[in-house]
């Protein structure tokens, strides 16, 4: 018990650095349900259950422009597609924990929670009581992203528009993928997926996150392939 007090707040000490940057966009996430129509419960709900930041942000802007529930369903199918490789990543550390444990961590398993967990398994690997480090870093993030939710809703439109909240996510986004650019493959879909981004950002409706997402992901994938059968 010990080593997982210990692993827990291990997680929560990684997880810190990147609360700066998720604490301003849950702020604003708050403000911006209010100003799509959703009530204030229906906001906080969201971020107690969804619990998935870059979701609940698309979802809140494309109901805000009356986006038809289909293009709202394959946005977020798509945002969400990459908690599936999260937990590929994870599986082989996390496999032989009880379903309950399961369950608890793959609710708890978003960008941010992620990014310090797959570091700390790479480099130490994966002992008994480590799965309490990704405990404590979703923990945190959970109990940030509630309470900076709440702020945001409490304080709606009183956040001054001059304020470049907006700009926290992509810095917080660039921390965490920045340090797991390391090979070719990485670097090319993370280079497509940027250009294409650009390119499309025009689309209605965010269908361009959809399409960079989309390129980003077939060559990653296909380099990947290659890269394995050449050996």
């Amino acid at each position: 018990m010990h080593e997982a007090k210990n692993q827990f707040w291990a997680g929560v000490r990684a997880e810190l650095p990147l609360l700066v940057g998720v604490f301003p966009f849950g702020m604003i996430y708050g403000a911006l349900a209010l100003d799509a129509g959703l009530s204030r419960a229906a906001a906080q709900m969201m971020s107690s259950i969804v619990f998935a930041g870059s979701a609940q942000f698309v979802t809140a802007q494309l109901v805000r422009d009356a986006a038809p529930a289909l293009v709202i369903l394959l946005t977020l199918a798509v945002v969400n597609l990459r908690h599936m490789l999260y937990s590929a990543s994870l599986a082989p550390y996390l496999k032989n924990l009880s379903l309950r444990w399961k369950v608890l961590l793959s609710y708890l398993l978003t960008d941010e929670a992620y990014a310090p967990a797959a570091l700390e398994y790479e480099r130490n690997g994966f002992k008994p009581g480590s799965h309490w480090f990704l405990l404590g870093a979703g923990v945190a993030l959970w109990t940030t992203w509630q309470f900076s939710t709440a702020l945001g809703i409490f304080l709606g439109a009183a956040i001054p528009a001059a304020w470049p909240l907006d700009f926290a996510l992509p810095i917080t986004f660039i921390g965490m993928v920045v340090p797991s650019i390391a090979s070719l493959p990485v670097v090319a879909s993370a280079l497509s997926a940027g250009v294409v981004a650009l390119l499309a950002y025009g689309l209605p409706f965010k269908l361009g996150l959809i399409v960079a997402a989309v390129v980003g992901v077939a060559v990653g994938v296909t380099l990947e392939t290659l890269k394995k059968g050449s050996r």
